[in-house]
């Protein structure tokens, strides 16, 4: 398998377990079906060798807000638990109404002038992306 198949099988994992945890916790479900499809866009980023803090820091302090300013939903953002990857690896999902509204959203965010100045600033340097859109299926607790 490929590493992004096995990122998206990890991901699935979680989800899985945060679902079946729910019964047994008190309070409300976490997550509801919403009204409307949405799709879901799983991507992984790997940075230069000894750039992750940065990316991590970048993230944490612009990326999410500049993303939600031009339509996408945050949904989770993780690493991984085991070296290698866990020196090297940011994953993270976005929801977007359709995939023609997450290609507008980014070519959007790609020409925000705040993120052309942030990206530049950062110090993280060119990254790897993987992307994978996937979908809710009709059983899924998630849509």
């Amino acid at each position: 398998m490929t590493k992004t198949m096995w990122n998206a099988v990890g991901l699935a994992a979680v989800f899985v377990a945060g679902f079946a945890a729910r019964g047994v916790m008190p309070g409300d479900s976490t997550a509801y079906a919403q009204a409307a499809p949405r799709v879901f866009e799983l991507r992984t980023y790997t940075p230069a060798e000894g750039k992750l803090d940065l990316l991590h820091a970048r993230f944490r302090n612009h990326t999410l807000r500049i993303f939600q300013r031009h339509g996408m939903t945050n949904v989770w953002y993780g690493k991984p638990m085991d070296a290698p990857l866990s020196q090297t690896t940011l994953i993270y999902m976005l929801a977007h109404q359709s995939r023609e509204a997450a290609k507008k959203s980014w070519d959007a965010f790609r020409a925000d002038p705040e993120w052309t100045r942030v990206a530049k600033e950062s110090g993280v340097g060119p990254v790897k992306v993987e992307s994978v859109f996937l979908e809710p299926t009709d059983y899924s607790p998630m849509k």
